[in-house]
């Protein structure tokens, strides 16, 4: 799984190789990193690489997967742009097309859990379902305020590409 991280002006291409619990083996812009990687509470990393220990605290910023990343003496901002996030920016939304009133999956994947049933009010930004693909989980919320009209879904259904999830009137 390759992702492209921006880290401020810089961008980074990072695919994961290989991975053991904890150990990892990435390459990263064409270099292989082996790397102890433990995700503590909290939102830190403690990485360790060739012997050296690093801590990074990610705070999230207001868009999933845009963070703000502490380390011992800098500050970064970053945003993770992986294969779901590309083809969001692509599609120009957050998972649905501007004029659209439904929620549709972007991408195959697994619903892990609906969160609104037939006939429940619903405003604009109010999560929905969340998907899991590509080893992540998703959230999508309501393109409209309105009402649940149909949920063509339940927890634990496989769901194709572009396949109608939820519509709202």
């Amino acid at each position: 799984m390759a992702v492209e991280i921006k880290i401020d002006n810089r961008t980074v291409w990072v695919n994961l190789l290989k991975q053991n619990g904890n150990l990892l083996e990435l390459d990263v812009d064409g270099k292989v990193y082996q790397v102890d990687l433990l995700h503590t509470p909290g939102g830190t990393f403690s990485i360790i690489e060739s012997g050296r220990s690093y801590n990074i605290e990610l705070v999230p910023q207001n868009h999933p997967k845009k963070y703000t990343a502490h380390t011992l003496y800098n500050t970064f901002d970053l945003e993770i742009i992986d294969a779901e996030t590309r083809y969001l920016i692509n599609r120009g939304s957050n998972g649905t097309a501007s004029n659209e009133k439904n929620i549709s999956s972007p991408m195959p994947g697994k619903v892990v859990k609906v969160l609104v049933k037939e006939g429940d009010a619903i405003q604009k930004g109010e999560n929905a379902i969340i998907i899991a693909a590509m080893k992540m989980e998703s959230e999508y919320k309501a393109p409209i305020d309105g009402i649940v009209k149909k949920v063509n879904v339940k927890d634990g259904d496989t769901v194709e590409g572009n396949q109608i999830l939820i519509e709202i009137e």
